[in-house]
């Protein structure tokens, strides 16, 4: 998503411009408190009761999960076009000019310096979604997967085998399932 400060108005767009004020309105008004003229990029972030990120929260409307929107880059600022800089001339004013004016609920992404390996690893350990990363030398590429970032979802998913399964009406009244455990050996639930 990006947030947006033009013409003394601020905004929270997704990538194809569609608004999301009227979903995360705290987090389109927080946008007020940036430069003048300026598009930053970032993510909005669920957080539950115990303070994890939870995609499932922000999917599903939690009302009790915090939400926030964590800033990572900034494609213009007062009115000047950085985004065919590289990233580590774009998180120069990032850092110096945007984020010491923001407020809640905006935040600053944390940065890691480390391989994918490394950085994949310690989300599946901390049980978190996926991260966002980027090349140091990439240009910001609107609408692009090739990207400065790109969403990596850490797949925490389970193959299930349907065993049994009886029809009640349009839909089904009973199902039997389980789950491969090992090469041979299913295990049913």
């Amino acid at each position: 998503m990006v947030g947006i400060k033009s013409y003394g108005e601020a905004h929270l767009l997704s990538r194809n411009n569609k608004s999301f004020d009227g979903k995360y309105p705290a987090i389109g008004k927080a946008h007020a408190r940036l430069p003048h003229e300026t598009v930053i990029d970032g993510e909005v972030v669920a957080l539950d009761e115990s303070g994890m990120p939870s995609f499932n929260a922000l999917q599903n409307g939690s009302a009790t999960a915090q939400r926030y929107f964590y800033v990572f880059d900034v494609l213009v600022l007062a009115a000047y076009n950085v985004m065919a800089e590289p990233l580590p001339a774009r998180h120069e004013p990032l850092f110096h000019q945007v984020v010491p004016r923001r407020a809640e609920p905006i935040r600053e992404a944390p940065q890691f310096d480390a391989g994918l390996p490394d950085l994949l690893r310690a989300v599946r350990e901390q049980g978190l979604d996926g991260i966002v990363a980027g090349g140091l030398d990439s240009a910001y590429e609107p609408g692009q997967p090739s990207g400065v970032s790109r969403k990596m979802r850490v797949d925490r998913s389970q193959a299930f085998v349907i065993g049994v399964y009886t029809l009640g009406g349009r839909h089904f009244d009973a199902l039997i399932f389980g789950y491969w455990e090992g090469d041979r050996k299913c295990r049913i639930l």
